[in-house]
């Protein structure tokens, strides 16, 4: 038997407190120091927060995209464990877990005193009717990670038994996330609208188009959090974002666009951290859909990319060759399987007779041009016309995500531990590959986390060899600091932000 535990009171601040560090060495980049408090923090202080990707609704059960992760999960809903900057496990609504040699059963003992934003008391019937919801309605975000649990059982108030058919190295990992937040049962909340989660703060607001502001929550079961108040101002311009941050009006600004960082760095006290991230900047084909059905075309399209040159031009980035990035188990640097070849681009094009071929990228227009600009040039020398549409995001998620109405798209995938999506051939790369499937199965399925790696890295390379995407780089995320915060996370924030640490001196 394998067991976690942490102590409820101080469970989340112990769990990052001084990350970051870490995980910037791993991924092989540097961040500034956060800037000094001008005075002692104020716990009546309001946070002001600029983020680029806003939700087009709140319903964390149903609605698809990084952007309800990114402020909802630790802020607002829980789940038994959480993962921390550098995407550790840690326990969260669970004190401690158990976890059985044979990796069949999960035992959960849950925090006395936790309550939900709406009144009601954290049971273990909650956690059974979350799960039980999440395995039995395939609408809900997570019903395939709880593919393997067969049991959700409750032998008292503060325990929870997870029995599952087979091992699932996965599954603690899945229940970081979507799958894994607890509910209130019974409650009817519009989660849409609204919401009502275990978390340290409340929704106070959510205003479309404009922003989200929570509140501390003074019920909350854990240390209460830094600050009064949090609001977030979604500014999907990054020039605006930028004067955002310098005309006052904001305390801490990410993602910074890279060519408008110097604009930030040590003006009006802001100080830029770089934070390592899962960020898969992925150029996507359709692997079922002529000419991206032959892989002589990937392979050529690949093969036109300077990899290194397109980081140096998007300036927050790193290489990256292959689905898995550095942060994920089965990392391998398989730069050996696509190095830049314009010349051979042209061969292999030549060979499946699309000398003249012309394609189009969709792309979410908040991107900016930087990635497109790139592909244009880069396609064209190896005498393929690239025509770029960019589109709204929610366009993006129709046409591209849901129905698969696209020849190349280019998104960031922020999710970590997401190489399953190239074991899916009904997700939306139309990869199909019983080998990859089986790899998959195999490293998903065994106890050993180091042999589950082993399986996951050769089943990275068989998709890389098959061309399946391209991934240009790992993103890094730069964020603009101001006077007086301190606590702001550094890594892996593109997919979650925990501000339940963060503190502001405002004098």
């Amino acid at each position: 038997m394998h067991s976690f535990s942490s102590r409820p009171a101080l469970l989340r601040r112990s769990a990052v407190a001084g990350l970051g560090i870490a995980a910037l060495a791993l991924a092989g980049c540097t961040g500034s120091p956060q800037p000094g408090p001008t005075g002692e923090p104020d716990p009546d202080a309001t946070l002001r927060l600029g983020l680029v990707l806003e939700p087009d609704n709140l319903d964390i059960r149903h609605t698809s995209g990084a952007a309800l992760e990114q402020i909802l999960i630790d802020n607002v809903y829980e789940g038994l464990v959480t993962r921390t900057e550098e995407n550790e496990i840690v326990p969260s609504l669970a004190s401690e877990y158990e976890v059985s040699e044979d990796g069949l059963t999960y035992t959960f003992t849950l925090n006395e005193g936790v309550t939900f934003h709406g009144g009601g008391e954290l049971t273990a019937s909650d956690v059974v009717e979350t799960y039980n919801q999440v395995r039995n309605d395939e609408t809900l975000i997570g019903h395939d990670q709880l593919a393997h649990v067969v049991a959700v059982d409750a032998p008292d108030d503060r325990t929870v038994v997870l029995t599952l058919d087979q091992p699932d190295q996965n599954l603690l990992f899945a229940l970081t996330g979507r799958a894994g937040l607890v509910f209130d049962e019974g409650d009817e909340t519009d989660l849409k609208t609204a919401a009502n989660g275990t978390g340290p703060f409340t929704l106070a607001d959510w205003s479309q188009g404009d922003g989200i502001t929570f509140t501390r929550n003074d019920e909350y079961w854990g240390e209460a959090a830094g600050v009064a108040a949090v609001e977030v101002s979604y500014i999907p311009d990054f020039t605006a974002g930028v004067n955002a941050a310098l005309d006052g009006s904001l305390d801490v600004l990410t993602a910074v666009q890279a060519d408008l960082a110097p604009q930030l760095d040590g003006q009006n006290g802001f100080t830029l951290t770089r934070g390592a991230t899962t960020d898969k900047a992925t150029l996507a084909f359709n692997n079922q859909a002529a000419p991206l059905d032959d892989v002589r075309v990937r392979e050529a399209l690949r093969l036109a990319i300077d990899h290194e040159a397109l980081v140096e031009a998007v300036g927050a980035a790193t290489t990256q060759y292959g689905p898995i990035p550095a942060l994920d188990p089965g990392y391998e640097d398989l730069s050996d399987v696509a190095p830049f070849d314009p010349e051979r681009a042209k061969e292999l094009l030549a060979e499946a007779g699309q000398e003249d071929l012309e394609l189009e990228l969709t792309i979410p227009s908040f991107y900016g041009t930087t990635v497109s600009t790139f592909l244009v040039s880069a396609f064209n020398d190896i005498g393929v016309e690239l025509k770029v549409d960019p589109v709204e995001f929610p366009t993006w998620l129709q046409d591209v995500y849901t129905n698969k109405d696209y020849q190349l798209s280019f998104v960031l995938h922020v999710e970590p531990r997401d190489f399953g999506n190239f074991a899916n051939p009904d997700y939306y790369f139309g990869y199909d590959n019983a080998e990859v499937q089986e790899l998959y199965a195999e490293a998903t399925s065994t106890v050993d986390p180091d042999e589950s790696a082993e399986l996951l890295a050769q089943a990275a390379r068989i998709v890389s060899e098959d061309h399946a995407a391209d991934w240009l780089y790992t993103g890094e995320t730069i964020t603009a600091v101001g006077p007086g915060v301190q606590g702001f996370p550094v890594d892996s924030i593109n997919s979650r932000i925990d501000l339940s640490a963060v503190t502001l001196a405002t004098e």
